[in-house]
Formats: C-alpha cells, structure tokens, sequence
C-alpha cells in the first residue's frame, strides 16, 4: 500500500523521532504548522493502512511506525525499477550512473558497494 506525500512526510517525523506524542509531531512541523485535526486525521488513515499504531499513555497517544523506513522504501524501488525499467535493475543501475551527476568519489564508492556484495554472493 502506498502513502500520499502527505502521509510520507508525516512518516519520515515517526521514523526520526521513534515514539512521538501528537505534540512532538507538530511541533516538528515548519510555520506554518498544520492544524492538530488535519494530523490526526492523516494518522489515522495510516493507521487504517498499517503503517502506524499508537500506545496510550494517560489521555495521549504515543505513535510508533509498523514498517521500517528501509522495507517502504525499497518497495517503491522495486516498483520504480518493475514500471520503468522493464524489472530489470541492470537497466536501471546503467541508468542511474550515466544520467546522475555522480563524482568520482560517489562513483568510487558504489563500486565497493558492489564488489562487497559480489563477495557476499560467492560465498
């Protein structure tokens, strides 16, 4: 299931604050900030597509994220990589090193990315 950019943004506070209360959600937020309905209604909808659950503490709900950052994320490359790219990582791997401005040191350091994981499937 996918997030609105709405709920993405809201996702990335619970991903950096871990456990944050309403409060610390919107007070994360720039001027000017959001109305505490317009958040609670977008927690809700991602509770209701389970990205998010809360404990009650008191009369307050400490949120807390039920997918890693890192799982989310990865399915929307693959999505990205499946619809653009004909499933295939090779062409998008091809792609991303010669239509990105990537210097030397970034090129440098995603080919020891990849001799690292070449390793790791030999063994």
């Amino acid at each position: 299931m996918k997030l609105t950019k709405a709920e993405e943004q809201l996702m990335e506070v619970i991903w950096d604050q871990g456990q944050p209360f309403l409060k610390d959600i919107i007070d994360s937020y720039p001027e000017p900030k959001p109305a505490t309905t317009t958040i609670a209604t977008l927690l809700k909808r991602m509770q209701n597509k389970g990205f998010v659950a809360y404990n009650l503490m008191g009369n307050s709900r400490q949120y807390y994220a039920l997918v890693k950052k890192a799982d989310y994320f990865s399915t929307h490359v693959k999505g990205l990589i499946n619809n653009f790219f004909g499933n295939s990582a090779m062409q998008f791997a091809s792609f991303f090193t010669t239509e990105t401005d990537l210097t030397q040191d970034e090129l440098e350091s995603l080919k020891k990315i990849i001799d690292q994981q070449i390793e790791r499937k030999k063994l």
